[in-house]
C-alpha cells in the first residue's frame, strides 16, 4: 500500500518564496510509494492546526519552511506513530542541518523517497514542545526582537545580533538540574537536543538526539572584543573548550530568575514567567533523516 503524505509549506518562513515547491514535488516525489497533497499554512490556518488534523489522516507530514514551521508540526506529532520530514526553507535551519538533510528542496524531496527514518528525543518547557534548541537571555532576546522586524533571512538576524549585543545585560539564573545546584550570571542560557542553533553554528557539539539528556549551556559574560572568537568557536565546533562556556547534562532542568522574560523554543519567542522548568521525552518523534546522519 502506499503511503500518505501531506506537505504542509509556510509561505512566509524565510523570507523565500516557495511558488514552484508543489511542482518540484509533483515531479521528484516517488508515486509509486506515495499518495500527496499540499496544503499552505495561513494566518486562520495555522501550522499547528493543519498538523494536527493531518495526524488522523497521513502517515507523513512534511514541514515545508524553518525551525518554527518544524516545531509547530512537530509538537503535533510528537508521541505518536506518524512521521516528519523536513524541506529546510528557514534563516537557520537548525535541526534539518543536525540531521543532514539536504537544504536544496529537489534533494530534500528526493530525501524524503528514501524513508530513512529515526526516533528522536524531545524536550518541554513549561509544557511547551521544541526538538532542536531552547534558550534564555540573549538568543531568547534576539528572537523576541527578529520576530517583530520585517526582514527575514540570515543577515538581517546576524545584523540584529550585533545592534542589540552591546547593550544586552547577563542575568542572573538559579539552575537545579537532576538535583543539583548552580547559581550562575549568563549572557544566555541555551538547553541543546541537538548541536546547533542553525547556519552550522554549534553551541554545544557533542549533544545527542538520542541519549535522553538535555545539554545545559551556560555562556558567561563575555568582553565585545572576544565577540568574533566565540562565533568562531561556534562555527569550529569549539566552543566547549571556551572558558566562556559550561555544558551541564541531565534530564530534569528547573531555573529561576527575577523576573518574567522571553525565552524561544526551536527559534520562536515566547514570553513566560520567572521559573521555568525542563523534561526531556526520551524517543518521542519519528523523522526521515538525511543520507549521512549518524545517531
Amino acid at each position: 500500500m502506499k503511503k500518505s503524505i501531506l506537505f504542509i509549506i509556510n509561505p512566509v518562513s524565510g523570507g523565500k518564496k516557495k511558488d514552484g515547491v508543489p511542482a518540484l514535488i509533483e515531479k521528484y516525489l516517488d508515486k509509486g510509494v506515495f499518495d500527496h497533497e499540499v496544503i499552505y499554512s495561513t494566518a486562520e490556518n495555522s501550522i499547528r492546526s493543519i498538523a494536527k488534523k493531518a495526524v488522523a489522516v497521513y502517515d507523513i507530514i512534511v514541514a515545508v519552511g524553518g525551525d518554527g514551521t518544524v516545531n509547530e508540526t512537530a509538537s503535533a506529532l510528537a508521541g505518536t506513530d506518524k512521521t516528519l520530514a523536513i524541506i529546510p526553507y528557514g534563516s537557520g535551519n537548525g535541526l534539518a542541518r543536525f540531521l543532514n538533510i539536504p537544504l536544496d528542496t529537489v534533494k530534500a524531496i528526493k530525501n524524503i523517497n528514501t524513508g530513512r527514518t529515526e526516533i528522536i528525543d524531545a524536550g518541554k518547557i513549561n509544557n511547551q514542545w521544541f526538538f532542536n534548541m531552547a534558550g534564555l537571555g540573549f538568543d531568547a532576546h534576539i528572537s523576541e526582537v527578529f520576530s517583530h522586524d520585517k526582514q527575514r533571512g540570515f543577515k538581517a538576524y546576524f545584523t540584529s545580533s550585533i545592534q542589540e549585543f552591546s547593550n544586552y545585560k547577563a542575568q542572573d539564573y538559579h539552575i537545579e538540574i537532576d538535583g543539583c545546584a548552580y547559581d550562575r550570571e549568563a549572557f544566555m542560557l541555551s538547553f541543546a537536543n541537538s548541536s546547533q542553533f542553525g547556519n552550522n553554528a554549534h553551541v554545544s557539539p557533542s549533544a545527542s538526539l538520542h541519549d535522553g539528556l538535555i545539554d545545559v549551556c551556560v555562556v558567561k559574560p563575555f568582553p565585545g572584543y572576544r565577540l568574533f572568537e566565540m562565533g568562531l568557536r561556534m562555527l569550529t565546533k569549539q566552543v566547549e573548550s571556551s572558558a566562556f562556556v559550561e555544558i551541564i547534562r541531565g534530564k530534569h532542568v528547573k531555573i529561576k530568575r527575577k523576573s518574567p522574560g522571553p525565552i524561544h523554543l526551536d527559534g520562536e519567542p515566547s514570553i513566560i514567567g520567572d521559573e521555568i522548568e525542563i523534561n526531556m521525552f526520551p524517543h518521542t518523534l519519528k523523522v526521515i533523516v538525511g543520507d549521512h546522519y549518524k545517531p
